[in-house]
């Protein structure tokens, strides 16, 4: 059984920096594609990043460009994502996923879903 289990969120200041980690377990790790996504109050989920297999490859919503980093240690089964210069925008429960295939293009379709993590942009 896949399990995905987020972690690091919490409050920040608008400017700061916030670092979540996500643990996977329950199937070999190093071949999927690995995302987050987060969800604000009131709205949809939305994607935020992802990260093909072998960490060559990443892709970002427009929105965190260049602002978030997504990155992943397969010898330790975790996906990561740095989040520097928060806004207020930037509130939200952040969700890793992972699809039940293998391969990768950007935004493809997830099966496995964290419970997800609370991220708390103040002013």
């Amino acid at each position: 059984q896949v399990q995905l289990v987020e972690f690091g969120g919490g409050l920040v200041q608008a400017g700061g920096s916030l670092r979540l980690s996500c643990s996977a377990s329950g199937r070999i790790f190093s071949i999927y594609t690995m995302g987050w996504f987060r969800q604000a109050p009131g709205k949809e989920r939305e994607f935020v990043a992802d990260i093909s297999w072998d960490g060559s490859i990443t892709s970002y919503a427009d929105s965190v460009k260049g602002r978030f980093t997504i990155s992943r240690d397969n010898a330790k089964n975790t996906v990561d994502l740095q989040m520097n210069s928060l806004k207020l925008e930037d509130t939200g429960v952040y969700y890793c996923a992972s699809p039940a295939s293998g391969g990768y293009y950007t935004r493809m379709a997830m099966d496995y879903w964290g419970k997800g993590t609370l991220v708390t942009v103040s002013s």
